[in-house]
């Protein structure tokens, strides 16, 4: 066989060969590859490369770090369920006519969103010209990264206290979450199987941040409303949150848990912007 020293090594067309032949020349011998379905080698090659992950957002860690005030931590799982801090962004919208969020981890990549279900169209210009939210019913689902359902929270229509069900997307009940309170500082039980399992409890009156308890009342996750900008503030429905989950919880706490970072925004302020 001929050799080739100034040769340098990589992927060379065969000029003999069929479409899309190559030969490989490892600086000792030739090597030929045909692939007409694949591309080529070359292409079968780029194929097998993995995606890069996406760099971190450093508005969504600046937010989880300075705004919120959370350390930075370790990976997490990846999922709604086992990540310890989980950052929830609501699109910023004059008016609110369909609810929706993006959750992120504690780098700003995506794992779940959440967006509101099973609307009519009477529903939405009700919402547009008057602020009539409180008394409607709403339904949302809490999606996976793939935009498959794992929660569903469906939040009754209210008069002055409000009640939020979860359950799983096949209907079978997680548990409630409840408002015990009106004035003052706002709290929330949350329930299952008959039995109080936790609570959710504002630290101030405005109900911006809370604590999250179990039944013993030790605080196992808190929930930070993070400052959007005073234009969003004032013209937009946008509301930003950061969950953080001190340790990994039971079921059905867990997703009682997870469920909370959307229910303090439906509970309590969905009636609050609109024209009417």
């Amino acid at each position: 066989m001929t050799t080739h020293s100034n040769t340098p090594a990589g992927w060379y067309p065969d000029p003999h060969g069929a479409h899309q032949t190559l030969r490989y020349w490892d600086g000792a011998q030739w090597t030929q590859h045909t692939s007409p379905d694949q591309g080529g080698p070359q292409a079968q090659a780029a194929q097998q490369v993995p995606q890069q992950a996406a760099a971190p957002d450093p508005r969504v860690q600046r937010q989880v770090q300075q705004q919120a005030g959370v350390a930075a931590g370790g990976p997490g799982g990846g999922s709604l369920f086992t990540e310890p801090v989980l950052v929830v962004n609501q699109k910023a919208k004059l008016i609110e006519l369909t609810n929706e969020y993006k959750v992120m981890d504690q780098n700003g990549n995506q794992i779940g969103s959440v967006t509101e279900v099973g609307q009519s169209t009477l529903k939405k210009v009700a919402r547009f010209v008057s602020s009539l939210d409180q008394f409607m019913t709403h339904r949302l689902e809490i999606r996976d990264a793939h935009g498959r359902p794992q929660l569903v929270l469906t939040r009754p229509a209210k008069v002055f206290k409000s009640r939020v069900l979860v359950s799983r997307p096949d209907g079978s009940p997680v548990g409630e979450i409840v408002q015990q309170n009106m004035i003052g500082k706002i709290n929330f039980a949350m329930n299952a199987n008959g039995q109080q399992v936790g609570a959710i409890k504002a630290e101030n009156w405005r109900a911006w941040n809370f604590a999250i308890v179990d039944h013993a009342d030790h605080e196992v996750a808190r929930i930070t409303k993070t400052w959007e900008g005073l234009a969003k503030t004032m013209f937009t429905t946008a509301d930003n949150y950061v969950l953080q989950i001190h340790y990994q919880l039971p079921e059905p706490l867990l997703s009682l848990v997870v469920a909370t970072a959307l229910t303090v925004d439906t509970a309590l302020k969905q009636d609050s912007r609109g024209l009417g």
